[in-house]
């Protein structure tokens, strides 16, 4: 069987619709709406039709699918887990910026 994949990169740069979105974390649209609702997701644009999702927002949805999926957690669960390793990350990358050495 000869299987096609395509790839697609995704940076800093890079903006997708709510269907394009969809397709790409293979989520429908009420779940991603769900994220919304839920603080899990801040796309920009007022409407679902003008919604833009940035890189940050799609990984976002990825991981939020693997712990809904993968350990059994809620979508409250899942937005303050991400919320959690924000911080970590925001604290990581302040303490890489520190010279602890005095």
């Amino acid at each position: 069987m000869d299987e096609h994949f395509s790839t697609l990169i995704i940076d800093e740069s890079t903006w997708c619709s709510l269907s394009e979105a969809c397709s790409l974390c293979r989520v429908d649209d009420e779940r991603i709406q769900e994220m919304i609702r839920e603080g899990v997701l801040s796309p920009s644009g007022s409407s679902a039709q003008e919604w833009r999702f940035g890189a940050q927002e799609l990984k976002r949805i990825q991981i939020a699918v693997r712990l809904q999926r993968d350990l059994g957690v809620n979508l409250p669960g899942a937005a303050l887990a991400l919320d959690l390793l924000d911080e970590l990350e925001r604290l990581r990358n302040l303490t890489k910026n520190l010279d602890i050495t005095g």
